[in-house]
């Protein structure tokens, strides 16, 4: 059975159905062009909320090697905050979250954007810093510098990291395997869906300490 090859056409016909799809975007201000699987968005909007969800939706598409985003944030005359007025609000949407350490946090704005400083523990943490600052109103961007301080041992990592994996009904843990080296965790192994494969990094990602996953799983769909 012949298997049918995803052109750089049928691409941008997918990444412009899929910015329609998400509410959260206006898909008329954004540009869509692909070469050799990578996307370039191009275009303005009105929010970095907007430009990061554009992004997210071009990732979602089968296909896409890589997405580079050139969508520019032009904020109206009335959504302009000072820089002041900005960190403010940053730090307080980090503070109402209860999983983030918000005194492990240093938050800096120049020109409405925020930059993130500090060490966590989990990944989720730092994820979730930079989710509470793109949804600040008038955050032209966010650079996230935060890094995850490892605690545990390379040994009880790989452990405990494997144990939540036979745990996790969405992989068939038999066929994976975990290195651990430092604070990066290194899989290996099939599964039989992209899904599968993601939901083996997000587990990895969940144990306290990491501070790189590099998934070498390979997706062999099953017959």
């Amino acid at each position: 059975m012949a298997t049918h090859i995803r052109t750089d056409e049928d691409i941008r016909a997918e990444v412009l159905e899929e910015l329609k799809w998400d509410r959260r975007i206006q898909s008329n201000e954004i540009g869509v062009a692909v070469k050799d699987g990578v996307v370039i968005l191009t275009g303005w909007v009105d929010s970095y909320l907007k430009k990061v969800a554009a992004e997210e939706a071009s990732h979602r598409v089968p296909g896409v090697k890589a997405v580079a985003n050139d969508i520019e944030v032009r904020l109206p005359g009335f959504a302009e905050r000072t820089d002041a007025d900005l960190a403010a609000a940053v730090v307080n949407a980090l503070k109402w979250d209860a999983g983030i350490p918000a005194d492990k946090i240093d938050v800096t704005v120049s020109q409405g954007w925020v930059t993130l400083k500090g060490d966590v523990d989990f990944y989720f943490q730092k994820i979730d810093a930079e989710r509470a600052a793109r949804r600040i109103a008038g955050v032209k961007g966010v650079t996230n510098l935060i890094t995850i301080k490892p605690h545990v041992l390379p040994s009880d990592l790989k452990q405990s990291i494997e144990k939540a994996l036979i745990r996790n009904a969405e992989t068939d843990a038999k066929h994976i395997t975990v290195e651990v080296q430092g604070g990066k965790v290194i899989l290996r192994g099939t599964v039989r869906s992209y899904a599968e494969k993601q939901a083996a990094e997000d587990t990895a990602w969940s144990a306290p300490g990491v501070t790189e996953v590099d998934n070498r799983i390979v997706v062999v769909p099953s017959a």
